[in-house]
């Protein structure tokens, strides 16, 4: 049987930042036990290989490095398996902190994901950050003495009160720190959040301005020796997210945990937003077919690669749509689109109105 990817949503936060959506509650100490209990359970009756692993969250860190080596003991997994671990620097960089980053090292972790967003420790306060840059300073060390050397950076574009130095100064960090990969997400306001509530006062900068971010925070990135190769991922040589990629690529993946979402056997299907829920054995709810000629398009655009037309047809037996390669080679002149007898893909500028361009080619 071919390995798959694994996700694994760790649905605890000790507090809930403004800007974000994603499913967490508090920790308890009697429900964490059985949620890990769950997890491992669940892995085993799937009884799958993988070759890339991630933790997400939530904070996967606040369950302790004990519990992440008791789940890891449980994965099946490839010698040359991607295992990323997100973790909060307030968490696993305070100087009291009980977080071993050894004893996650000894289990397999190999790739860690920390939340920077920003350099800037005045930005970092208006999005919620616990903790400053010293706290990721130390998190990113103690990450590297325990041998892990694959260090994955969050930075959040157009956010309260950012300037194009304060950006430049966050990538100038990462650099430092050398960092293997950088994500870099523009904010977007979700309903049912906090600063959804708020919005209004909030300084944000316009949406020229948050272009100007975008396309700025590109070029210092690759200054800095990222090389861009998705919308809003950047790395140096080598070091791409191989987990990530399986989403971009339409690879099969594996999701457990609350909230969690899964891609297998062509077929989607996620649990519902619920720890009680999927503690008590809740079975995930079907979501459709997936991975069709459409969301293959729609996905490929995605990547600086863009869309391949020999991996479309050997995929789907077929050559690429003419229309969408007409469609294309129109949008190509206003430079948000390029075209070649190889693939179609997205320019930076294409990237910024993506949505717009690839509704667009399908």
């Amino acid at each position: 049987m071919k390995p798959i990817g694994l996700y694994l949503h760790i649905p605890f936060c000790n507090g809930k930042c403004p800007y974000c959506d994603f499913y967490s509650v508090m920790p308890f100490g009697e429900t964490v036990d059985k949620y890990v209990d769950t997890l491992c359970k669940k892995i085993d009756s799937a009884g799958r290989i993988y070759d890339t692993v991630y933790f997400g969250g939530g904070t996967p860190s606040l369950i302790g490095s004990d519990n992440i080596a008791r789940i890891m003991s449980h994965i099946k997994r490839t010698d040359n398996c991607e295992v990323t671990l997100e973790c909060n620097p307030s968490d696993t960089g305070r100087i009291n902190s009980s977080f071993d980053f050894g004893v996650v090292a000894e289990s397999g972790v190999n790739r860690i994901s920390m939340g920077l967003q920003s350099s800037d420790n005045a930005e970092r306060k208006i999005l919620g950050r616990r903790g400053n840059c010293e706290d990721v300073e130390r998190a990113i060390e103690r990450a590297r003495n325990s041998g892990i050397e694959n260090i994955s950076l969050d930075l959040m574009l157009g956010i309260p009160n950012q300037t194009e130095e304060s950006l430049k100064k966050s990538i100038e960090f990462c650099q430092k720190s050398n960092a293997k990969h950088i994500s870099a997400y523009i904010l977007k306001i979700e309903e049912g959040t906090p600063f959804f509530k708020i919005k209004s006062t909030l300084d944000l900068p316009d949406e020229d301005k948050t272009c100007d971010l975008y396309l700025s925070a590109v070029n210092e990135l690759k200054k800095a020796g990222y090389y861009q190769y998705e919308i809003s991922n950047f790395s140096q040589k080598g070091y791409e997210s191989r987990h990530n990629l399986k989403y971009w690529h339409c690879e099969e993946y594996l999701g457990i945990g609350a909230s969690a979402h899964s891609f297998v056997d062509g077929k989607r299907f996620y649990y519902e937003r619920s720890i009680d829920g999927f503690i008590s054995g809740a079975a995930p709810i079907d979501d459709g077919i997936g991975g069709d000629e459409e969301e293959y398009i729609m996905l490929a655009l995605r990547l600086s690669e863009g869309l391949n037309f020999q991996k479309y047809q050997d995929r789907f037996g077929q050559n690429i749509p003419p229309k969408v390669i007409s469609k294309a080679k129109e949008l190509e002149k206003f430079g948000l689109v390029t075209v070649n007898k190889k693939s179609i893909s997205l320019t930076v500028d294409g990237f910024l109105v993506s949505n717009s361009v690839i509704s667009s080619l399908i």
